[in-house]
């Protein structure tokens, strides 16, 4: 029998064995016939950012990496144009002092903040975060002026989620403090709802936003902010609405250890990635759990959907599973013994459209088109990277090129 379905039926049968689903799934060998990418373009490292936390906004088409980083020992948020040029910085009072924290940005130790978040007010980009001193500050991202801030009533840290909460077409933007505070707030600032929770958040929020009619049915049933936190004995998991009252709560089968939303013919449904190793589905209209599957692998980072695909890294490999049924599309093996980092998806070949990127903690990229196949693979030298890849058309053929942050703030393009 040929190793990789004697592989495969192992893990049916493991799977079998201990009540949890595993799909039969496709091996994927790495294809010699993938193209190398090569380095485009680089910048200097920065400190203060290890790459999980940079996004990318676009506007008109040009893209700009947004980073937080500490200059001159200031906490500042700086805008990266492709070639490297710095377009703006926002200023330190920015990021600190304008939601009234007691934070001291001029300081030797300069507050924290949590990840970026990119995404569109009111028909604007913007970058949106939380300060440690207590503070929701959303930025235009055009050029790192203040849209807005709101006070949280305790300490951030969690990347913000924004979305189209109240399902009116428009987005606002939620935010969550380490106490169970949860905070939603409109393209202008104003509060759409404020609740405390019971227990400690552990995670950032998501925006669950189901597409089509806005009108109430059977999706405006899932449409919320999904929040996951922890008690005594086990993670917990809440829907709340547009007003800030609780839609469902569950506690999944797997202790998350990231998680992600996407939309999907059956509905919506929140991603779980179990620090055993499992990716539970859990129903976004009422909490129930579709499936739990075991990928045999620890740990996972839950990455972008497309297709109706949620795409995972784990060690060695990649997985595409099928969100509605949880079958296991494919797996591909990326070769070594090194952790993938949450996979994103771009077009990176407009022959092929767009499809899943990976990269690991040693800064190994691997583009593949939606069968699983290699389609390009690079590296950017020695470096430690901590984060999934970005997307921005660098040398403007009308394709992605792949954008990795490292470690120590680096950003580099590779083109195929």
């Amino acid at each position: 029998m040929d190793r990789r379905v004697l592989f495969a039926s192992l893990i049916l049968l493991a799977g079998g064995a201990t009540g949890v689903g595993v799909a039969l799934f496709a091996f994927v060998g790495v294809d010699d016939a993938a193209t190398d990418s090569e380095i485009v373009w680089e910048t200097a490292p920065v400190a203060g950012d290890d790459g999980s936390g940079a996004v990318v906004a676009t506007m008109d088409g040009d893209s700009l990496v947004l980073q937080s980083t500490v200059e001159d020992g200031e906490r500042v948020v700086r805008a990266t144009a492709v070639g490297g040029d710095v377009e703006w910085r926002a200023p330190p009072s920015s990021v600190d002092g304008a939601g009234g924290g007691d934070g001291d940005a001029t300081g030797d130790d300069p507050p924290d903040v949590s990840a970026l978040a990119a995404g569109t007010l009111d028909g604007e980009e913007v970058v949106a975060f939380t300060t440690e001193s207590g503070s929701l500050i959303v930025l235009d991202a055009a050029d790192g002026a203040t849209r807005f801030t709101a006070e949280l009533g305790g300490s951030g840290g969690f990347r913000p989620a924004i979305g189209d909460l109240t399902g009116d077409g428009s987005a606002e933007v939620a935010a969550a403090t380490a106490d169970g505070r949860v905070l939603a707030v409109d393209g202008g600032g104003e509060t759409v709802f404020e609740t405390t929770l019971d227990e400690p958040v552990d995670r950032r929020p998501l925006i669950v936003a189901p597409e089509g009619d806005e009108s109430d049915g059977p999706a405006d049933d899932a449409r919320g902010v999904a929040v996951s936190t922890v008690g005594d004995e086990a993670a917990t998991v809440r829907l709340l609405d547009a007003n800030g009252d609780v839609r469902w709560t569950v506690t999944p089968s797997v202790t998350p250890l990231n998680w992600n939303a996407a939309d999907t013919e059956d509905g919506p449904v929140i991603a779980l990635g179990g620090t055993n190793g499992n990716l539970e589905a859990l129903d976004a209209a009422d909490g129930s759990s579709r499936y739990e599957i075991g990928l045999q692998d620890l740990p996972l980072s839950v990455g972008e959907t497309d297709r109706g695909r949620v795409h995972v890294g784990g060690v060695r490999s990649v997985w595409a599973v099928d969100l509605p049924s949880g079958e296991v599309i494919w797996k591909q093996q990326y070769g070594g013994d090194t952790r993938v980092n949450a996979p994103g998806v771009g077009t990176v070949s407009a022959a092929v459209g767009p499809g899943p990127v990976a990269v690991n903690r040693e800064g190994e990229v691997l583009a593949l088109n939606p069968s699983g196949e290699a389609i390009a693979r690079g590296d950017v030298g020695t470096a430690v990277v901590y984060a999934g890849p970005l997307f921005a058309d660098v040398t403007g053929d009308g394709t992605d090129e792949v954008l990795v942050v490292t470690a120590d703030g680096r950003i580099v393009a590779l083109d195929d």
